[in-house]
């Protein structure tokens, strides 16, 4: 049985029950294209399964090689690009201290990341870093010739090799990567690094529940089988109906379009926990590389609250009328803390002596909702019961489902990303990569002539 609960009482002056329900054939439709593997993109849907087909002998493998990086390594360095980093990182980071990095569990390693972006003052700084630190790399990259990572692992590469030496080097580093074909199959085959393979029929923004994310996740000191198995529960609540009172993916993804076809084209993800930072950041990436193609597609952004309310609030409260909400609830915190009384109150907050800030962030979250909605933004609420590996996997996969369901709703292949290859062949083609001579030749016309 799932814990997450789904609500959208506060939308209800925008839209009536009867509209929400008249999308039901609609939903039936995309449901059976999604579940039945029969729509766009089918090649990658293996996701819908992977809580459920997870092999035990592969979890073993992956505390076995968990146990042997945490027996060498202060910091475990994640090589990789997009969703291969964000899924893993938005987890490590809503279960981690805000101050890990300060205070932290000598038994398990500090997570960093690299081939993310391009700076180098930030590949220069984690080089210096790594001077000083016992690490070890886990690089994930189906082709190893993204441009990003590939650039990140032979900086990397180099140093591990020049400061452990080959042999212990080549101990410290864990590839996942393609089962047979790829430039970084074939170093890996070369160097006999420890592998795993990425699943064929999984994408990059879909891979977190695969071994990409749970390796890192392990390292990491979490219980990679209470995430499955949360995400395997709302798996079966979505898979199994269709139904609009019975799946809450599916109702989120029935709303959320018709708030965009009603005219808002931009969806906020807000959170008032910190820790739920690069959730949202995941979720992000999730939505825009999936939905955002064919000039379709709701703009997804995300906020941190209460903190963005004095920047981004003023914006939502009395900007342009295009936006809605989903606001994700955590009904427990792991520590209370309540306001301490003071016989001065020369800041005058005795009011809120003996509540807990955890309170108080409740009834903030309350106050904003109801002057939003009188704003004239519609919100969703996604209530979580505490913030731990359970809660986390069931909200993956419900925001995984409802991504591919909203995918098909708006008639476009949710699985596929055509429009990163066109920076990516202008900025081969300006760095002189050799195949892109013509392209080249043509980017340099059109500069000219600008």
């Amino acid at each position: 049985m799932i814990s997450l609960q789904f609500q959208y009482n506060h939308v209800l002056g925008f839209l009536t029950e009867e509209e929400i329900l008249f999308m039901q054939e609609e939903v039936d439709s995309s449901h059976s294209l999604l579940v039945e593997k029969a729509g766009k993109g089918n090649e990658f849907l293996g996701w819908i399964d992977s809580p459920s087909r997870m092999d035990e002998t592969l979890l073993s493998h992956i505390y076995a090689d968990a146990v042997s990086i945490r027996e060498k390594a202060e910091i475990l360095v994640v090589i990789g690009a997009g969703g291969y980093c964000a899924g893993a990182r938005a987890i490590i980071e809503a279960l981690s201290s805000p101050f890990s990095a300060y205070d932290r569990n000598p038994k398990n390693p500090f997570i960093l990341y690299a081939g993310q972006n391009l700076s180098q003052d930030y590949h220069a700084e984690l080089l210096h870093l790594l001077d000083k630190k016992e690490y070890a790399l886990l690089v994930i990259s189906r082709s190893g010739t993204t441009t990003e990572p590939a650039i990140a692992f032979r900086l990397l590469k180099n140093h591990i090799e020049k400061k452990y030496g080959p042999e212990e080097a080549d101990s410290r580093i864990i590839v996942i990567t393609d089962a047979t074909k790829g430039a970084l199959k074939a170093l890996t085959d070369r160097q006999g690094y420890k592998t795993h393979i990425i699943p064929e029929d999984v994408a990059g923004r879909y891979s977190v529940l695969t071994v990409a994310g749970l390796l890192p996740l392990a390292i990491a000191g979490f219980d990679i089988r209470l995430l499955l198995k949360g995400a395997d529960e709302m798996r079966k609540v979505c898979v199994q109906s269709s139904s609009l009172t019975d799946n809450p993916a599916a109702c989120y993804a029935a709303i959320r379009s018709l708030l965009y076809r009603m005219g808002n084209q931009i969806e906020i993800l807000v959170s008032y926990e910190p820790c739920m930072h690069y959730f949202t950041e995941w979720w992000k990436q999730l939505f825009a590389g999936s939905e955002g193609k064919d000039n379709e597609g709701l703009f997804p952004a995300v906020a941190d609250f209460t903190g963005d309310l004095n920047s981004l609030g003023q914006y939502i409260q009395q900007g342009q009328r295009m936006l809605f909400e989903t606001v994700i609830h955590i009904q427990k915190s792991k520590f209370p803390l309540p306001v301490p009384f003071d016989e001065a109150n020369l800041d005058g907050i005795n009011y809120l002596a003996g509540k807990t800030l955890h309170e108080i962030n409740d009834l903030a979250a309350l106050g904003t909702t109801l002057a939003h909605i009188d704003g004239e933004v519609p919100n969703l609420d996604i209530t979580l019961p505490a913030l731990d590996e359970r809660s986390l996997g069931e909200l993956i996969y419900f925001f995984e489902f409802a991504c591919g369901l909203s995918g098909y709703l708006s008639g476009i292949n949710p699985f596929n990303q055509p429009g990163v290859e066109i920076y990516k062949n202008n900025m081969f083609a300006l760095l002189q990569k050799p195949g892109y001579e013509t392209e080249t030749e043509a980017i340099r016309a059109r500069m000219e002539e600008e």
